[in-house]
């Protein structure tokens, strides 16, 4: 039995990835119109009848380098750099997540969030969530990730940005600091993501080689046929992007499920219909490498280590000393997963704030 069968009295566990999709135009608009946007979709996927809803929470100062100029291919109607602070501004604790969650217990279903940093996986243990989310592009960003297994809380985390040694790389550093209950949700980081990619073999294969780890099925996939797969196969959790129109404005709509497609969905997983569906067109094989190896977002995703302030020459490298910036291609620093490598170590020379860290920089 999963470790959601237990907590929450279901067989598997469905949720409805809300993320950023209360942002649903290219103005920007008052905080209490995305809070009315947000408990809207909550309600929707209540209705629905999923388990937990997921959002997404920013944090500019720890997030994302200042340049101007980096744009990703899924969403290139804006820059990353302006999305991720009108993100930050839109969600204030007191006025947007503490009532978003309020109103989600009164709903009924599970509230919890993808930090997209440290500083917004602070903002959100004040919310008391239950459990984390890593996305697939920070599942290497061990400043995150040190945070997390330190609160001891279940972690889950998507593959869609990683290869097979990194996601052992992972298991491993989160089993050593000894991290709450592991989930892993196979994962391919395309939008939408078509069918014939899928190598849903891979769930068998994580089940077997991770037996006390939760595996389950990140889909990007339009429709549900996939993720019954998925079910079929054995996975334990199921997530989709979800919003109330694939016409809406922002970097998720149009590879998300809409209210009564989730029911559908729901429902199939419920009765038992996912025995019906065949599984083979989305199987491939056993023992392929993950998608996530080569994937044409991980050099806007994937972070480097950065001064998180002004620091004087013979600084000693600390936890709070230390920011993981988004894009590593970019920014020709240590990557972030060298985070534990480079703690206790002193500066040769000074850093500024948000200026990488180099192996040269380091006694």
């Amino acid at each position: 039995m999963s470790y959601f069968s237990r907590m929450f009295g279901c067989g598997v566990f469905i949720v409805a990835e809300i993320g950023k999709n209360f942002i649903q135009t290219p103005a920007e608009e008052s905080v209490a119109e995305y809070l009315a946007r947000a408990k809207a979709l909550v309600d929707a996927a209540a209705a629905a009848g999923v388990d937990a809803v997921k959002f997404q929470t920013h944090e500019l100062e720890d997030e994302q380098a200042p340049l101007a100029d980096v744009v990703t291919p899924h969403f290139t109607e804006t820059d990353r750099y302006s999305w991720v602070a009108r993100n930050t501004r839109a969600t204030p604790l007191a006025e947007f997540w503490q009532p978003l969650a309020a109103h989600c217990r009164s709903r009924g279903v599970t509230f919890f969030s993808t930090p997209m940093s440290r500083g917004a996986a602070r903002k959100l243990n004040r919310l008391n969530v239950p459990f984390w989310k890593v996305g697939s592009g920070d599942i290497l960003d061990f400043v995150l990730l040190d945070y997390l297994a330190a609160t001891g809380k279940p972690i889950i985390f998507s593959t869609g940005m990683v290869s097979l040694a990194e996601l052992d790389e992972v298991i491993n550093y989160l089993r050593r600091r000894r991290a709450g209950k592991l989930s892993v949700l196979y994962c391919i980081s395309e939008y939408p993501c078509p069918p014939a990619q899928f190598n849903l073999a891979t769930i068998e294969e994580l089940r077997e080689k991770y037996p006390e780890v939760d595996i389950g099925f990140s889909d990007h996939s339009l429709g549900h046929e996939a993720a019954l797969a998925a079910v079929k196969l054995g996975a334990k959790i199921i997530e989709k992007h979800f919003s109330l129109s694939r016409e809406f404005w922002g970097s998720d709509h149009q590879v998300s499920m809409l209210p009564a497609e989730m029911a559908t969905l729901v429902t199939a997983i419920r009765a038992g219909d996912y025995r019906l569906v065949d599984e083979k067109k989305f199987y491939g094989e056993r023992e392929r490498e993950l998608e996530g190896a080569n994937n044409r977002f991980r050099p806007y995703f994937h972070r480097a280590l950065a001064a998180a302030a002004d620091l004087p020459a013979g600084a000693a490298l600390d936890r709070e000393s230390i920011y993981s910036l988004r894009p590593l291609a970019r920014l020709n620093g240590l990557p972030a997963h060298r985070f534990e490598l480079v703690l206790g170590r002193r500066l040769k020379r000074p850093l500024k704030k948000y200026e990488v860290i180099q192996e040269e920089n380091l006694a």
